[in-house]
């Protein structure tokens, strides 16, 4: 249960397959994000891939003397520029890979096509997601709904995504989904359309415990979106933006050329895989040790270079000091520039009063709290509508309610109009009214006692008191206790065993808060493997 290798694993068999000599990697602008998260160009480069170009690209070289792979989206448009490709090929042959089901009368146009006889070969090899941890994997959609029903081509991409998933992973699933949402159901029964009509292609080994597909709705938990949060990766998508594992940094404050844009990769950056899921606290030790190693380890300036096998041993030692000396200074401008932001816009403050909103039930300290925050100049814009929402939706129906005092503090502060109608927007979005579940207050003597508890024993970490909703499904769920009444099976088909492997996908996307969660879960509950995945990974901005 690992999106990452699976992908990988693919795109590896498609350059071996194709044999010794130069090639080339033709991709479409989806297939090359989902390359470019499980391989780097270095990588690619030594498997003799020394060129990547893109399908739709006007301005191609003939270059008879490379093979071409070709990885693409099987859509209309790809399809169309692959006939025009294959009647004047600029390469010796061809192999052609999609990255999901394609249809037979496409096959046989490009066949057609294929006058010069190119093609050795067409297959389809089922990455056509975004991994990006090996537990969590995205679909990188936008705006999936219109109101509270699917936009109809964003429901056949999240189904084409989902179901490459499954096939990539070798997983023929028991789907169960979320009542409340419309959305949820409609896209448990598009994929149970694909199983039932591709079943040669879901016919694997049977295991003893069936896979689990369980589909969720964004709106049965608005909160989580819209905490700041204190993990290594959380935060940097959160305050700087990771898009497909580059963050921008051409803004920062006398930042050098070579780091305006720098890559944040797991699979090839020690630093950043250790400190992923740890606190910022710990990582500004770690960064600490970081330093401290690299000064042990840094050449001398002074080191005598008198015989050969002294200088060969500084040669052989300097890829490696080069490749240290990059990621010391890569990780040193990161979270140089996350302690600029977090002193700028007073975050710590900014945090404590939202998790106090998100998991306490005091109101009269909340919203004193959130209107002295609203009255610092410091606040920036996006964090004092951030602490309004979040007060909306936890104190949606209070008698006392003290949104309208806090929608004029936002338009004394000069927030634009369009930011104060989404306080408006995400209470209707992610209210009382259209959630599922009960999101923010305990109403069991069960779980009014774990409230009680967690407060006897006092909290770790003010900053991280919340647990998103998640949590409690998953839990429920491997304990075998998740309602029937609120998270039907489709179909006639159900577990009467507790689940093995689950895979969870968020409608309206996922968080890096819920990707935690199923981190620790998958460690610490043996014979449980849980991947997350959602139509995007949220942060506050694109929420």
């Amino acid at each position: 249960m690992n999106v990452t290798l699976a992908v990988k694993q693919y795109v590896t068999r498609m350059i071996e397959d194709s044999g010794p000599g130069m090639k080339v990697l033709l991709m479409d602008k989806d297939t090359t994000s989902i390359v470019s998260m499980v391989y780097t160009q270095s990588e690619i480069l030594q498997k003799e891939v020394y060129l990547l170009e893109r399908i739709d690209s006007q301005n191609r070289d003939n270059m008879k003397h490379l093979k071409a792979i070709c990885y693409l989206r099987p859509t209309k448009e790809n399809v169309e520029s692959l006939i025009q490709e294959l009647r004047r090929p600029k390469y010796s042959v061809y192999f052609i890979y999609f990255s999901n089901v394609i249809s037979k009368s496409e096959i046989k146009a490009l066949a057609e096509a294929d006058e010069q006889e190119v093609v050795a070969e067409i297959q389809e090899f089922y990455g056509d997601f975004i991994a990006v941890n090996p537990h969590l994997f995205s679909l990188n959609l936008q705006g999936v709904a219109r109101g509270r029903s699917w936009d109809p081509t964003m429901l056949a991409r999240s189904t084409q995504g989902l179901t490459s998933v499954l096939l990539a992973l070798k997983k023929c699933p028991v789907i169960r989904y979320q009542l409340s949402s419309d959305m949820a159901k409609r896209l448990a029964e598009s994929v149970k359309l694909i199983i039932t009509k591709e079943y040669e292609l879901f016919d694997f080994r049977k295991t003893e415990v069936p896979p689990l597909l369980l589909i969720l709705d964004r709106s049965d938990d608005a909160i989580t979106p819209l905490l700041n949060q204190w993990t290594y990766q959380a935060m940097v998508h959160e305050l700087l933006g990771l898009n497909n594992n580059r963050i921008d940094l051409s803004r920062v404050p006398g930042i050098s050329k070579d780091l305006r844009e720098v890559v944040l990769s797991a699979d090839n950056d020690d630093f950043y895989a250790n400190n992923l899921y740890l606190n910022f606290g710990e990582i500004g030790t770690n960064i600490k040790n970081l330093m401290e190693d690299f000064q042990k380890k840094k050449p001398k300036g002074q080191q005598r270079l008198e015989s050969i096998s002294d200088m060969k041993a500084f040669v052989d030692s300097y890829p490696q000091f080069k490749k240290m000396s990059g990621a010391v200074s890569k990780h040193v401008t990161v979270v140089g520039e996350l302690s600029r932001l977090v002193a700028e816009r007073q975050l710590m403050e900014v945090s404590e009063v939202e998790q106090e909103l998100a998991c306490q039930n005091d109101h009269s300290s909340a919203q004193q709290k959130v209107r002295r925050l609203l009255r610092l100049p410091g606040v920036c814009e996006l964090d004092a509508v951030r602490l309004v929402m979040l007060y909306a939706l936890r104190y949606e129906r209070h008698s006392n309610s003290a949104l309208p005092a806090m929608m004029e503090e936002l338009a004394k502060r000069g927030v634009s109009e369009k930011y104060r109608k989404m306080v408006h927007s995400v209470v209707e979005y992610g209210g009382k009214r259209v959630r599922g579940s009960d999101l923010v207050t305990a109403t069991d003597a069960v779980a009014i006692t774990k409230q009680f508890l967690k407060g006897l024993k006092g909290v770790e970490n003010v900053y991280t008191q919340h647990q998103p909703l998640l949590q409690d499904t998953l839990d429920q769920l491997v304990k075998g206790k998740l309602r029937d009444a609120q998270f039907p099976y489709l179909g006639a088909s159900s577990l009467r065993d507790r689940p093995q492997d689950v895979l969870v996908f968020v409608v309206g996307g996922a968080t890096y808060e819920e990707a935690l969660c199923v981190y620790n879960l998958n460690r610490s509950v043996p014979g449980v493997r849980v991947v997350l995945g959602g139509t995007t990974v949220h942060s506050t901005k694109r929420y």
